[in-house]
């Protein structure tokens, strides 16, 4: 099978992720668990790193995909920068080395408790994404006597080709600024002494398998950026987001250091350094759900494999009815049947993959495949279900990154 992730190989033991059998992490560490390659993240990082010179661009790790520690330290020691939408993201980069001067604060409803801490320990910018979050800020960092460094996000008005949920381009998405009224705000966020204009940032969706939306956005973030030099506005950088996609099924996700050296080719002629956040790119294909069979069900119209990972552990398959491929640990012979592979949860949107023809016996371990983003980083303790552990494998080792989330963690908080 040509498995959609790289480091995942068949041995003569079943499925191994870089040197490490998957039958040795669920013996070690009980199931469900997610398991991630560390030499999958650090390979797919240099992809982007090695594209664009360091003092042309600056490559800012979405943390929202997964801020796993651990992984936030990995990315962090080959150079990477970070890019947050909450205090929380904020702290987590924080207590794992990160600088917060090469931290990007993104999202639409910033708290004045939020800016506040950022300032506090001096974020490299805020991109903001309205009037009324522009003044917040000018007036927190006047209070703070402070000087808030700033980009405005506008929105290009592009469709990205992808999911509904997951398009952040459009006019009718609650991101960004229109570029038409992105010029009078420059124009404000200038007479703001408290405010230091230093970029401008887009960012149109993410699962992008066709780079055209992406670069067709980039032109108009150009226009823009020219428009407001003729109006003596002059910025450092310019942040084009994120977004690229990886391949779940059969999809051909894009060249990543061609699409970098296509965007930085429109901006050959301008000053700024460019930004990339990457977020899925770089931890999707690196991870996967170990799940195992609890029971076998057949119906007289549909046939289950029940197993101990649900909803509440990978959202993606209820939320975006997103695919993932579904395969044994150890493949067995025997008659295949076409399984609805189904979790615990009370809940008929409770599945990880439909329609998957599989042999499978009571027992078995199941790898939900390409789940290292928006996976973990989504999960839930619905039903009172606590989520999983986390491991890195490292080549022949594997280490603990997450434990099991505790039963008495669940109402630790509760009167």
């Amino acid at each position: 099978m040509n498995f959609p992730m790289p480091t995942l190989r068949v041995t003569a033991h079943g499925l191994a992720l870089e040197d490490v059998p998957l039958t040795t992490i669920a013996a070690t560490y009980g199931t469900p668990c997610y398991v991630y390659s560390r030499t999958a993240i650090e390979e797919a990082f240099e992809r982007y790193r090695t594209a664009l010179p360091p003092e042309r661009a600056e490559i800012c790790y979405a943390v929202k995909a997964n801020g796993n520690l651990s992984i936030l330290r990995l990315l962090a020691a080959r150079g990477a920068g970070f890019d947050i939408v909450s205090r929380g993201e904020l702290e987590r980069v924080l207590a794992a080395g990160g600088e917060a001067k090469r931290v990007v604060f993104s999202g639409v409803a910033k708290g004045a408790a939020e800016i506040r801490r950022a300032l506090e320990v001096g974020i490299g910018v805020f991109n903001v994404e309205s009037a009324a979050e522009l003044t917040r800020i000018a007036h927190i960092a006047r209070e703070m006597g402070r000087r808030a460094p700033v980009a405005l996000r506008i929105n290009p008005d592009v469709d990205p080709k992808t999911h509904p949920y997951i398009s952040t381009g459009l006019k009718r998405n609650k991101f960004g600024i229109p570029v038409a009224e992105a010029l009078a705000l420059y124009r404000q966020a200038k007479s703001m002494p408290e405010l230091e204009l230093v970029g401008i940032a887009c960012h149109i969706g993410s699962q992008l398998l066709d780079p055209s939306p992406l670069l067709e956005a980039a032109e108009r973030v150009k226009d823009a950026v020219e428009q407001l030099e003729r109006n003596g506005i002059a910025l450092r950088h310019i942040d084009l987001g994120g977004g690229l996609g990886i391949r779940y099924r059969d999809e051909t996700p894009p060249d990543i250091p061609a699409v970098l050296r296509a965007l930085a080719e429109r901006f050959a002629d301008r000053p700024e350094r460019l930004m990339f956040e990457p977020g899925r790119s770089l931890v999707g294909n690196a991870g996967l759900l170990l799940t195992r069979v609890e029971y076998l069900k057949h119906g007289e119209e549909q046939d289950f494999a029940l197993v101990d990972a649900g909803m509440n552990d990978l959202m993606r398959p209820a939320l975006y009815d997103a695919w993932h491929e579904i395969v044994p640990v150890v493949p067995r012979s025997g008659p295949v049947r076409r399984y609805d592979v189904v979790g615990p949860v009370c809940e008929s949107s409770d599945f990880l993959g439909r329609g998957r023809e599989l042999a499978l016996e009571a027992g078995d371990l199941l790898a939900v495949l390409s789940a290292g983003a928006y996976g973990m980083a989504m999960s839930s303790n619905y039903n009172a279900r606590p989520r999983p552990a986390e491991v890195l494998v490292e080549g022949a080792t594997h280490r603990l990154i997450r434990a099991r989330e505790p039963l008495e963690a669940l109402w630790a908080l509760e009167q």
